[in-house]
């Protein structure tokens, strides 16, 4: 079958508005910076002790959101900053947004995973989403053996909760130590100096952002045009299942070139930040589209990961087979919605 790939009907945005030069870019570091001391205060105040308090997990939400449009300038901007000080910071700031991501990622995961299993074993909760996008649906009711996934889902539910939470809780140690370590306070010095002062180049002041900008722009649309629309418009794609329970645990190869378009969206989005106030809903929707293909697939891969566990009941690992199955759906349903999307085709309701 020849490759399709998807292509907008139109450029994501068009000018930016009036030229600017480094003195918004310094500007926007400043209010990041700023940012997140304010959020490290705020975490500070609250203690950051106990896991799923609702003012630590807000203020490490905030702290990441600093983090990743920080890093994210300096990408998109570098030969405006000074190489040595960006090319120190950008590893560090990976590293904290990556720790600080990861007790949420989990928790997360539980519950999406927690909710697929009531819904697919008949306990059906009054607020269950609809698949995104209009896209194609999980299993309903004529999946086969109903019977042995209600058997089973209570025992794999168990054996998620106990997996995830047991992971969430390292990852909340994890975030804790490395919010008291030396390396982090060296990264918070450095935005602490960045809130005051942004090391720019000397030519920064007489540059213009927007080539750089642009240049974020051309590098997401390449990405978005060489996805692969015959698996993202199909109604099922039985070629994710393949790889699935295989005892191979690496991530699944279809997704990784989806993954690096919503990092390029999101970087995109941060340039436009920089240039501009306005917002571009287009790119917010896509994003998100993105974001729960991103969710779906790594709950995938949690089920898998369970289904894979020594010595566990057949109807146990059947359930998390059916739920690697719904959750690779949700992957399918995310693509199709982001292409809808990025193409603007109107859907009918």
């Amino acid at each position: 079958m020849a490759q399709q790939h998807l292509e907008p009907t139109e450029p994501v945005s068009g000018h930016l508005g009036p030229s600017l030069t480094g003195d918004a870019l310094a500007g926007y570091l400043r209010a990041q910076a700023t940012e997140f001391l304010r959020a490290l205060r705020q975490h500070r105040e609250s203690g950051g002790t106990a896991a799923g308090a609702e003012d630590p997990v807000d203020a490490a939400r905030a702290l990441r959101r600093s983090v990743r449009r920080i890093s994210a300038s300096l990408h998109t901007f570098r030969p405006l900053l000074d190489p040595d000080w960006s090319e120190s910071l950008r590893p560090e700031l990976a590293w904290l947004s990556g720790t600080l991501g990861m007790e949420h990622g989990y928790e997360s995961r539980l519950e999406r995973l927690l909710l697929a299993l009531h819904r697919l074993s008949g306990a059906v909760f009054p607020t269950q989403p609809a698949p995104v996008g209009g896209g194609p649906s999980a299993p309903t009711a004529s999946t086969p053996d109903r019977g042995n996934l209600t058997v089973g889902a209570a025992k794999a539910g168990a054996l998620l909760d106990r997996q995830l939470t047991l992971a969430r809780t390292r990852a909340h140690s994890t975030a804790l130590q490395a919010l008291g370590s030396s390396r982090f306070h060296a990264v918070a010095d450095s935005i602490a100096v960045l809130a005051s002062e942004v090391p720019l180049t000397r030519t920064a002041l007489s540059t213009d952002l927007q080539p750089l900008a642009a240049a974020a722009q051309e590098r997401l649309e390449d990405a978005v045009s060489a996805l692969p629309l015959v698996t993202a418009g199909s109604p099922y794609n039985a070629e994710a299942l393949i790889h699935g329970l295989s005892p191979d645990p690496s991530p699944h190869a279809q997704d990784a070139p989806w993954h690096q378009v919503r990092l390029l969206l999101r970087l995109y989005r941060y340039a436009r930040e920089t240039l501009t106030s306005s917002v571009d809903v287009r790119l917010l929707t896509a994003g998100q589209c993105l974001d729960r293909h991103r969710d779906a697939s790594e709950a995938a891969s949690a089920a898998a990961a369970a289904a894979r566990t020594p010595r566990i009941a057949p109807a146990t690992a059947y359930a998390l087979g059916v739920l690697h199955a719904d959750q690779r759906h949700e992957v399918e349903a995310a693509r199709f919605a982001f292409q809808q999307c990025w193409q603007k085709q109107a859907v009918s309701t």
